[in-house]
């Protein structure tokens, strides 16, 4: 599989994980699980961001301590179903700046029409990081990645809590410089173009809407 493509295995995500997955659990406890196992997949995606110090006064003293170098991130939510993810990590990174890429998919073609684009300034400067719940045939998201490269950003970095086997080929094709993160890499993608196992729809799932 593609050397850009990171599985994190925390057991708390993959609990959380396989109750996402269930036909019976609840919109509102889906949505719940989503916004917990986001704030645990930016944990992993944001390991090695980039640190500087500073000087600061301790109650008892002075001291250099780390903070994180350069502009605020950019988080960039494919709309709807990455407003999902967007919460949770917003929960861990409150000060990031947040962009949204509207893009449906034909159901004919499976190819991604875009409706909106609405990015932060400077994403030169910015670790952009692009969230959507699933990773399917990857072409929505390589269109979005497309647009947040056309704004200027140069480090990019892919969150998804499913992943499809095409969905991670198509990405590495098209964007081999942006790595991805997801809570798991299922089997295939169905004759509709969605993931098997998979959870269903993530949006209908996690608004309520069929």
């Amino acid at each position: 599989m593609s050397e850009t493509l990171t599985i994190v295995k925390h057991p708390l995500v993959q609990h959380k994980l396989t109750l996402m997955r269930e036909k019976d659990t609840s919109t509102a406890s889906f949505r719940r699980l989503l916004r917990e196992i986001s704030l645990l997949l930016a944990y992993e995606i944001t390991r090695d961001l980039p640190l500087s110090e500073r000087r600061i006064e301790t109650p008892l003293c002075e001291m250099d301590a780390p903070v994180i170098e350069g502009k605020k991130l950019a988080l960039i939510s494919i709309l709807r179903a990455g407003n999902g993810l967007l919460d949770g990590i917003l929960e861990l990174v409150p000060a990031a700046r947040v962009g949204f890429v509207g893009l449906y998919r034909d159901e004919e073609t499976l190819q991604p029409v875009q409706y909106y684009n609405k990015l932060p300034t400077q994403m030169n400067s910015r670790l952009a990081i692009v969230v959507d719940p699933m990773l399917a045939t990857g072409n929505s998201s390589a269109a979005a990645v497309d647009l947040v490269k056309q704004a200027g950003a140069t480090d990019i970095r892919f969150l998804c809590l499913l992943a499809a086997p095409e969905g991670v080929q198509r990405m590495a094709e098209a964007h081999p410089d942006v790595p991805v993160v997801t809570a798991a890499l299922d089997e295939r993608l169905n004759e509709k173009g969605y993931i098997v196992p998979g959870l269903g729809d993530a949006g209908d799932r996690m608004f309520g809407t069929k």
